[in-house]
This record gives C-alpha cells, structure tokens and sequence, in this order.
C-alpha cells in the first residue's frame, strides 16, 4: 500500500496494556469522584430537606397555637360582653324582685310579676346562669362579699346569717359575688 489515502483503509490504533490500564484507572478515578460527589450532594439535600421539614413543623405549630390563642380571645371577648350584659339584667331581675316584695307588702296583686319572675328564672337556668346558695352556708370571699357582720356565739365563726343580694356563677365563673351578712363569735356588730 502507499502512503497516499485511499478511503479503503482503516487505521487501528494498538495501545499497549499499560495505556489502557492507565486509562481505566483515570475512567474510574473520574467515576468514583462523581460518586463521592453525587452522594455529597445526597447529603446536603437531605439536610436541606429536614431542615424545611422543621421550619413546616414550626410553622405548623406557630399556627396552631395562633388559632388557639384567637380562639381562646374571641371566647374571652364575648363572654366578657355576655357577663356584662347578665350584671345588668340582674339589677333589673333585683328591681322585679324589690318591686313583688313592695306589692306583696301592702296587699296588693302580684301574680303579673310572679310570672315575670318565673320566665326569668327559667331563662337564667336555661342559658346556665345560676344563683349561688350562700344562707347558712361559710363565707368563701371567691364567691361572697361581706356587707355587715354580726355578733353571735351560737353560729359557727364567718357563717352567713342573711343574704343581701342573691350573686349568680355561669360556666364555673362568678357573673355577680353574694352580698352577705356573716357572723362572729366577739367582738362588735359592725357595718361597711
């Protein structure tokens, strides 16, 4: 053959054992940093993706103590606005009841008040607002207030000797305290 090219030939290349060792040793030196690389890599998305995991776990949780607390503060408005409300009709369930005892005293015809106050009783069982039962009973300064007190050796020291005005508890929470009269074994009769 000559030295001219004919598009009939075919170079071939002979590399001797040396060279291609040399060359997979370079092919798996390049694979084994692109696996080292790619495991690195693995890593830090891991790590990307615990840390966004926690800051969604916070986030979660900062919402639902949020929705708690703003639950908790609308309930707390509007049983604020409902107690205030109950302290007034109470003053004037107080007056029905000051104005039967009035009417009841000169004889005169009480049954319209009487049913009145029957309505209003219910209304204030129906929407749990009850009367706190304080005659006879200890004086407990959570739910009674001492109007006057009253000298007697025969009754229990602080027992409640006369209701003044009847206190009501709604949900476990004192709407209005009883105004009381108590009792005390010495010393003198004394009024605030």
């Amino acid at each position: 053959m000559s030295n001219e090219n004919n598009s009939d030939e075919i170079l071939v290349e002979v590399k001797s054992d040396e060279e291609n060792n040399e060359k997979n040793e370079i092919i798996e030196n390049e694979e084994d940093s692109t696996i080292e690389e790619i495991k690195l890599l693995l890593e830090k998305e891991k790590e990307k993706s615990q840390d966004l995991e926690n800051k969604l776990k916070h986030a979660l949780a900062d919402f639902q103590n949020l929705d708690k607390k703003t639950k908790n503060e609308v309930e707390n408005g509007i049983n604020t606005k409902i107690a205030q409300f109950m302290i007034e009709f109470l003053n004037i369930y107080d007056d029905f009841i000051r104005a039967k005892e009035a009417f009841s005293s000169v004889g005169k015809n009480t049954e319209g008040l009487d049913s009145i106050l029957k309505n209003i009783d219910s209304l204030l069982e129906k929407n749990n607002v009850l009367p706190i039962d304080a005659l006879g009973e200890i004086f407990d300064p959570n739910l009674h207030e001492v109007i006057s007190i009253i000298t007697d050796t025969e009754l229990d020291e602080n027992t409640i000797t006369k209701e003044i005005r009847k206190g009501y508890i709604s949900h476990n929470k004192i709407i209005r305290p009883t105004l009381v009269e108590i009792s005390k074994k010495q010393g003198e009769n004394k009024n605030d």
